[in-house]
């Protein structure tokens, strides 16, 4: 795996990143050789975060924590990355490494489903990003899905946790 150190704000330490990459070393095994990993270090006044993103091949699988140090921060991250992948191993079988598949295979664990409480249909009516945040503030909502007036593409604007406002745009 191929990983790749970034910081916000900071200035990362060799010793940072050398950990970074022997702990993200133990998802090998579920990924393979050409896999990317990108570890976004941004330091706050009282805390610090640590961001693991890993792409392959179409799948991105993404953690975040925040701790005191970003040594914890690290750890909980690459911890949260590994539950997840263990977690939904039977639905990701098929994308990752046969090695993984293999291993998995060997412990057999209940599936989880997924389970859809609501189905809600509306009317998607083309507006502006600015009018989208407009709607989705007013509605209370965390997202909101429209059509852009200026590409005629499904878009969904969202609230970040940073307190921001971030687009979802489709590539096709």
């Amino acid at each position: 795996m191929k990983v790749t150190c970034s910081g916000r704000r900071v200035s990362l330490k060799p010793s940072f990143v050398e950990k970074a990459e022997k702990r993200l070393a133990k998802l090998d095994k579920f990924f393979p050789e050409e896999t990317q990993a990108q570890v976004t270090v941004t330091v706050e006044k009282s805390h610090q975060t640590v961001e693991i993103t890993v792409f392959d091949n179409g799948l991105t699988v993404r953690a975040e924590k925040t701790a005191d140090q970003m040594e914890a921060a690290l750890d909980e991250a690459a911890d949260l990355l590994t539950r997840r992948l263990v977690k939904n191993r039977k639905r990701l079988s098929t994308q990752l490494t046969r090695a993984a598949a293999a291993e998995w295979a060997a412990e057999p664990e209940p599936e989880e489903t997924f389970e859809v409480i609501r189905e809600k249909r509306f009317a998607v009516k083309p507006c502006t990003t600015d009018e989208a945040i407009l709607q989705m503030n007013l509605l209370g909502h965390s997202f909101f899905l429209y059509r852009s007036v200026e590409n005629d593409q499904i878009q969904v604007v969202y609230r970040r946790a940073d307190g921001g406002y971030g687009v979802l745009i489709p590539l096709n």
